[in-house]
């Protein structure tokens, strides 16, 4: 990749309205980061191309109308009921499946007791299936996501009543 081209990337990510864009080939990493709000939604592009080849054609952008779910609003008394739970967090990011298998069922339950080391759900990230294990001992009181959702890094998955 030649300075005209990381050049014209980054006019592009200016233009597009993204707060950071990672582009990664063979032997290159670039990340660009541009002075837009810190709520823009991050783009991460990543590329399989030979050093000797140019790029085909510049990626399309989602905007970000479409990419960002709508946000949950909470009442105040909510979330003051839920500063009381511990909260699991994913610890990777990857597909959140509360079943080991489809014909299997779920591994805990709203009402469920845990203790440290019992498996709460499954993260797929990259093919491998990872067992998200508890390290406290409580209640579920809430399961935060879906089932076959996509999760992020450290998002909240449970709400666990230690009492």
């Amino acid at each position: 990749m030649d300075i005209k081209e990381i050049q014209s990337l980054i006019k592009f990510v200016a233009k597009s309205g993204a707060s950071e864009v990672k582009l990664e080939m063979e032997d290159v990493k670039i990340t660009i980061r541009t002075g837009s709000a810190p709520s823009a939604p991050e783009t991460t592009i990543v590329q399989q191309i030979p050093m000797a080849q140019a790029p085909a054609a510049p990626v399309a952008q989602i905007p970000a109308a479409e990419q960002a779910a709508p946000a949950k609003e909470e009442s105040p008394a909510d979330s003051a009921d839920d500063s009381k739970y511990i909260t699991i967090k994913s610890p990777i990011i990857g597909t959140f499946y509360r079943k080991p298998s489809p014909d299997k069922p779920v591994f805990v339950e709203v009402g469920s007791t845990i203790k440290p080391g019992d498996v709460l759900c499954v993260i797929e990230a990259m093919k491998l299936f990872n067992d998200i294990e508890s390290e406290v001992a409580g209640k579920i009181v809430k399961v935060l996501v879906d089932d076959s959702s996509p999760v992020e890094f450290d998002q909240p998955l449970f709400l666990v009543d230690p009492s």
